[in-house]
């Protein structure tokens, strides 16, 4: 599906706001679209090089989580770029283990959009 959306828009984002309803989805926007700052992070890549935001808010909870991004059958939003397919991103999540959360301690914080925006 992300290689079906870049064809149609360009390089792509994820940004997780966790709202309510579909405010709690990962939302998809072409990259640079969803503007992210300090009160946003940096979580890793989805599909190799589709950034993957959150907010610092819902990071607090989702810290000790592993989380994969899916994509289901079914409406969601009308403000990500999947909905009008039929199907939408949804997010798995499992506990990280105790080895993972020790590897996690022993790295740095992810970074935040004005990090990344400094950097650009």
């Amino acid at each position: 599906m992300l290689r079906q959306l870049e064809h149609t828009h360009g390089p792509l984002m994820f940004h997780q706001s966790g709202g309510c309803c579909d405010g709690s989805s990962p939302m998809c926007y072409p990259r640079g679209e969803f503007r992210v700052g300090g009160a946003d992070v940096l979580l890793g890549r989805v599909a190799g090089d589709t950034p993957f935001w959150m907010s610092a808010a819902q990071y607090t909870y989702w810290r000790h989580t592993h989380l994969t991004v899916d994509v289901v059958p079914g409406r969601g939003s009308g403000f990500s770029l999947e909905a009008p397919e039929g199907v939408r991103f949804l997010l798995r999540s499992r506990l990280l283990t105790d080895e993972e959360l020790a590897r996690l301690a022993d790295e740095p914080a992810p970074p935040d959009g004005n990090a990344v925006i400094r950097s650009v």
